[in-house]
């Protein structure tokens, strides 16, 4: 098996993210600036390996003040964090076309495993005849591993921010050697 280089081409993907707000309600983000590369035999997809950095400071949710307030040191801290990355270290098939793709992810200076549900969504040329492969990811973390714990109890009980992020990645990528 020979492994392949791709690039991310962020055009074609999307970083993004859900937690559940005042207890009622998921708010949605996304982060518009990040790269990554992918190492891998599109013919022996376990073979997946990849390393990839976001810039923390690209969040958005379509909110100035909230932005503002995810990137100060209440959360993000992106002064002193301006990057989350991802350093894959395992991919294993679970079904067709379904992997659990394993690494280290470092946010606000912490490095934790994650899993990432991995879908395999195919292989196909571009109009340009460049090889290009997708990927659809989804995993959940608790944002207090991470160092970022800032909160407000509700009056009538709960929280205003949740502890669950779900991140969802829609991933496209071409071939780059």
């Amino acid at each position: 098996m020979n492994s392949i280089l791709w690039e991310v081409d962020p055009d074609h993907s999307s970083v993004e993210f859900s937690v559940t707000h005042l207890m009622i309600n998921k708010m949605k983000g996304v982060f518009e600036q990040f790269e990554a590369v992918l190492s891998f035999d599109p013919n022996a997809v376990t073979t997946l390996g990849i390393r990839a950095s976001i810039d923390a400071n690209s969040v958005t949710t379509r909110q100035r003040k909230r932005d503002e307030h995810l990137r100060s040191e209440e959360f993000f801290h992106t002064a002193k964090y301006p990057a989350i990355t991802f350093q894959s270290t395992n991919c294993v098939l679970t079904g067709e076309r379904q992997y659990e793709l394993a690494g280290n992810l470092t946010l606000h200076g912490v490095t934790k495993p994650i899993t990432f549900h991995t879908v395999f969504e195919g292989f196909n040329k571009d109009p340009r005849g460049r090889e290009r492969v997708g990927f659809h990811s989804t995993a959940s973390i608790d944002r207090n591993e991470f160092g970022l714990s800032f909160n407000s109890p509700l009056e009538t009980g709960g929280i205003v921010v949740g502890n669950e992020v779900n991140i969802e990645l829609y991933i496209e990528a071409i071939r780059i050697d």
